[in-house]
C-alpha cells in the first residue's frame, strides 16, 4: 500500500510542468505585449511619422561619424554631380559630397531647433502655470506681457535681433525659443485654467495643499498629451524658422552648415534640378512631414484616453 501511495504520488509530481517553463516564455510575451501596444497607441501613419523621427534624431547624433567625407572637404572636380557610386546624393556647387554635406548638417538643424523647442515649452509651460494657479494680478501682468510678444512676427522679431546683435549658434536659438514662448504660454495656461475649474482641484484646495503641489501633481499630468502635440507642433515652426532664416544667409554661418543653408549656397543648380539642391529640401519636407503624423497620432491617442475615461 506505501508501494502504491508513493508511485502515485510520484506520478503526480512528473505530471507538472517545469517550474522554470513560465520565466523562459516571460520575455517573448513581454516583447509581443509592449509591440501590441505600441501598434495601439499609433495608427499606421503615426507610426511611419515615429520611424521618421527617431531616424533624424539618430542621424543628429551620429551623422558625422558614419558620414563617407569631412563636411567640408573638396571630393570632386565636377560641381552640381549627379548621383554616383562615389557620391550618392552628388555634390554642390563647390564638388563636396552632399550626403555627407547633409549629415553633417542634420545635427544644426535637429538639434538647434530641439534645443530651442525645449526651452520655449518649458518656459511658456513654466509660466502658463503660474498664471493659472496665482491671483488676478498675476494672470493679468504674464498675460498682457506674453500678448505684447506674440503680436511681433516670428521672423521679423528674428530678423530685428540678429541684425542687431549677430548670427551665432547661442543667438539662434535663443532668438527661436523667444518667438515661441508665448505661443507655448497661451497653450499651457488654457489647459491650466480649465483644469483648474475640475472637481479633484477644488478638493486639493479644499484640504489646503499649496499652490505648488496643485500645480505639479493635480494639473501638470492633465495636460500631458496636449502639450506634446504642441511641443511637435512648435519643432517643426522652429524648424521652418532657422531654415527660412539660414536660406536669408542670416542663419547657421559658413563652415558650418545647416539644410536651410545647403539650399541657399547651391540654389544655382536648380535649373538643372541638381540633387544639390533637391535633397537638403526633401530633408526638411521629410522631418516636418514626419512630426506632424507623428503629432495627429498622439493628438487622437489623447482624444480616445480622454472619451474612454468619461
Amino acid at each position: 500500500m506505501n508501494r502504491n501511495v508513493s508511485s502515485h504520488a510520484t506520478t503526480v509530481i512528473y505530471d507538472q510542468p517545469p517550474a522554470d517553463a513560465p520565466q523562459e516564455q516571460a520575455p517573448a510575451a513581454v516583447r509581443r505585449s509592449a509591440l501590441s501596444r505600441l501598434v495601439h497607441r499609433f495608427s499606421v501613419l503615426g507610426l511611419i511619422g515615429l520611424f521618421i523621427v527617431i531616424f533624424w534624431l539618430a542621424i543628429a547624433f551620429i551623422g558625422p561619424v558614419v558620414a563617407p567625407y569631412k563636411g567640408g572637404a573638396f571630393t570632386s572636380t565636377e560641381i552640381f554631380g549627379s548621383y554616383s557610386a562615389a557620391h550618392l546624393l552628388g555634390t554642390d556647387y563647390l564638388g563636396r559630397d552632399m550626403l555627407s554635406r547633409i549629415l553633417y548638417g542634420t545635427q544644426y538643424t535637429v538639434g538647434l531647433a530641439l534645443a530651442s523647442t525645449v526651452a520655449a515649452s518649458v518656459i511658456g509651460t513654466f509660466f502658463g502655470l503660474v498664471a493659472a494657479v496665482s491671483g488676478r494680478w498675476v494672470d493679468e501682468v504674464l498675460s498682457r506681457l506674453f500678448d505684447a510678444l506674440i503680436s511681433i512676427p516670428s521672423k521679423i522679431l528674428a530678423l530685428v535681433v540678429i541684425a542687431a546683435f549677430g548670427s551665432s549658434i547661442p543667438m539662434l536659438m535663443m532668438v527661436a525659443a523667444l518667438a515661441y514662448i508665448p505661443g507655448a504660454f497661451r497653450i499651457s495656461r488654457s489647459l491650466a485654467v480649465n483644469i483648474m475649474t475640475l472637481e479633484y482641484v477644488q478638493v486639493a484646495k479644499a484640504r489646503g495643499e499649496k499652490l505648488f503641489y496643485i500645480a505639479r501633481v493635480e494639473v501638470l499630468p492633465n495636460m500631458i498629451h496636449p502639450m506634446l502635440a504642441d511641443f511637435g507642433l512648435r519643432f517643426v515652426f522652429i524648424v521652418l524658422l532657422l531654415s527660412g532664416l539660414s536660406f536669408l544667409g542670416l542663419g547657421v554661418q559658413p563652415p558650418n552648415a545647416d539644410w536651410g543653408s545647403l539650399v541657399r549656397e547651391n540654389i544655382g543648380g536648380l535649373a538643372e534640378g541638381a540633387p544639390a539642391v533637391l535633397m537638403p529640401a526633401v530633408a526638411i519636407a521629410t522631418l516636418t512631414v514626419g512630426v506632424n503624423l507623428l503629432i495627429d497620432s498622439l493628438r487622437r491617442h489623447g482624444a480616445r484616453s480622454q472619451g474612454g475615461g468619461q
